[in-house]
């Protein structure tokens, strides 16, 4: 019985180590990035200091990615009228996917859809998708999904629990 449990331990741990060892810390500062949206305007993390963010990392191809976009959806009116800004930054995909992609999301609260060719995924360590973090007015990061569904509901409070940060 002792060996059932250690062989669970370990395979936990191993498991575990990967995912720990991609998070970013919470209350250290979001890297910088730089993007083009679809427009090819270009846009900054650091455009948005002084306001919550929301830095949703996915692919077109990611049936979770979907999922979370409706979460976000739901929320879209609360986000708007707290002033939350949702960057939206799709891992190596074209362009023209990421445009029917995000077609049918409605987002009333103001939305950037950006092209990542590494520069994001590699600093934010991205292995999992999606990835969903909240970053406070001053640029830190309030929360990171990694590993983790997140709900209209979590988001909501995810959101006011960071105004009160501020």
């Amino acid at each position: 019985m002792r060996r059932i449990v250690l062989i669970v331990l370990t395979i936990t741990l191993l498991l575990w180590l990967p995912v720990a060892a991609v998070a970013l810390d919470v209350g250290q500062q979001a890297p910088e990035f730089n993007l083009r949206d679809l427009s090819g305007k270009a846009v900054s993390l650091s455009d948005f200091k002084g306001r919550i963010v929301l830095l949703k990392l996915a692919t077109t191809w990611c049936p979770t990615c979907h999922e979370l976009s409706r979460e976000i959806s739901k929320t879209g009116d609360f986000l708007k009228k707290n002033n939350v800004v949702l960057l939206e930054v799709f891992i190596q995909d074209a362009p023209d996917k990421v445009e029917h992609y995000i077609k049918d999301f409605t987002a009333p609260m103001e939305h950037y859809a950006l092209i990542d060719e590494g520069q994001v995924h590699e600093k934010y360590r991205v292995y999992m998708i999606p990835r969903f973090l909240v970053i406070d007015p001053g640029q830190a990061i309030f929360f990171d999904s990694l590993g983790r569904n997140v709900t209209a509901q979590d988001i909501e409070r995810l959101v006011n629990e960071a105004a009160a940060v501020d």
